[in-house]
């Protein structure tokens, strides 16, 4: 089987770029994604498996593949929403969505799973067990799209949950991996501080909030340097304050928004917590009152780390052309949802290098210039597709 899977991607692989191509060109943003989800769903009419749409929040789609002999469970996945992006790439296959851009591979994704899905139907009677296709909306925005999918039940008899990212961090034939904790988990806050206004020349009829604001930006920075277990990670980053005004009116209100990033559990509530003790203290040390607004959005993605091992190991014993390296990746900053499928079932997110070919410093993710080496979509196909064929074999 796995020799006729490896054949059949090979000779698609124009296919799988045609198809990247085309989402490229018509990206959606999150939770709006209803052309490209009925793209999705059009490439399965006809064949011979269930699909289920509307899946979770928005429109989620999970196809499922019975095999014709008895095994586990597995899901593989892959997200389809872009970014609000203006695209400046310099590529024939531009977006033609004004503001919008497929600028951190999900079309890519998108792309080399629905090939890898249809040879996958085509061999259904060698698989064993169950292969569930997972076509994710809404990766980008949260709450995102994850987390309501994996609510939905749908997946609740799965053993084992697979997925990769497209990045620039080598060439196209680079498959990366990294066990346990693997992209940072992140929150939102959003703070109003109320004080007092008046005139410039009488501060002291007044209560400046732009004081107490800039008080907090530099006091938040101690939950990281004094609050934080040197060898944990953390980030705080205040990326808005709205304090507007005139030049010699004190200030009666302004509204900081921020985003908080870390790479473990306890990391996040000790963060939680003390930020919500500093807004206390603020209250008290500027005779202000303080309106928090303090969301948890993705969690971090933790990688099992058997499984991640097992995977790393099979995939270096392969041979094949288009795999020239296996390697271990740091930990990465950015969040991703994927990180609810991994915290319901022991899972494996990988990473598919990708650098454009003579480029030698990509942009990276989300960046308006992005662009991938379109060889890196079957290196993907193909990587998956081991994991799958190899899946019993991994598991002893």
């Amino acid at each position: 089987m796995r020799e006729k899977l490896m054949q059949m991607l090979e000779s698609r692989k124009d296919e799988m770029i045609e198809i990247r191509r085309h989402l490229h060109q018509y990206p959606e943003l999150s939770f709006e994604e209803e052309k490209t989800a009925q793209y999705i769903i059009d490439f399965y009419k006809g064949k011979d498996v269930d699909v289920q749409t509307n899946v979770g929040n928005g429109y989620g789609i999970v196809v499922t593949i019975e095999g014709g002999k008895p095994g586990k469970k597995i899901g593989l996945r892959a997200d389809f929403d872009a970014l609000p992006i203006v695209e400046e790439a310099d590529v024939p296959y531009k977006s033609k969505i004004e503001g919008v851009m497929h600028a951190c591979g999900h079309d890519g994704h998108t792309a080399y799973m629905l090939v890898l899905a249809d040879c996958l139907i085509q061999l259904k009677e060698e698989i064993p067990g169950t292969i569930k296709i997972i076509h994710q909306h809404a990766e980008e925005v949260p709450p995102g799209g994850a987390k309501s999918v994996v609510e939905s039940g749908v997946l609740d008899d799965l053993d084992n949950v697979f997925g990769i990212h497209l990045l620039p961090l080598g060439p196209a034939g680079v498959v990366g991996y990294h066990a346990g904790f693997t992209f940072n988990g992140r929150a939102y806050m959003k703070l109003k501080i109320q004080g007092t206004g008046g005139h410039g020349s009488s501060p002291h009829l007044a209560n400046d909030a732009i004081v107490a604001g800039a008080h907090f930006v530099t006091a938040v920075q101690t939950i990281i340097s004094r609050r934080l277990n040197p060898f944990e990670i953390g980030v705080i980053t205040i990326g808005s304050f709205d304090g507007k005004g005139t030049f010699n009116v004190i200030k009666d209100s302004v509204e900081l928004e921020g985003d908080i990033r870390y790479m473990s559990i306890e990391t996040r509530e000790t963060i939680e917590k003390e930020m919500k003790r500093l807004v206390k203290g603020l209250e008290e040390e500027f005779g202000v009152t303080c309106e928090l607004t303090y969301e948890n959005d993705y969690p971090p993605l933790y990688n099992d780390p058997e499984l991640t091992d097992q995977v790393a190991n099979y995939l270096k014993a392969i041979n094949d052309q288009d795999i020239t390296e296996v390697k271990e990746f740091p930990a990465l900053s950015p969040s991703e949802d994927f990180a609810y499928y991994a915290e319901k079932f022991p899972s494996c997110y990988f990473f598919i290098a990708c650098n454009p070919k003579g480029v030698e410093k990509p942009y990276f993710n989300h960046n308006p210039k992005f662009d991938i080496d379109e060889d890196a979509l079957l290196v993907a196909a193909k990587a998956v597709g081991y994991v799958v064929c190899g899946y019993y074999d991994i598991l002893d």
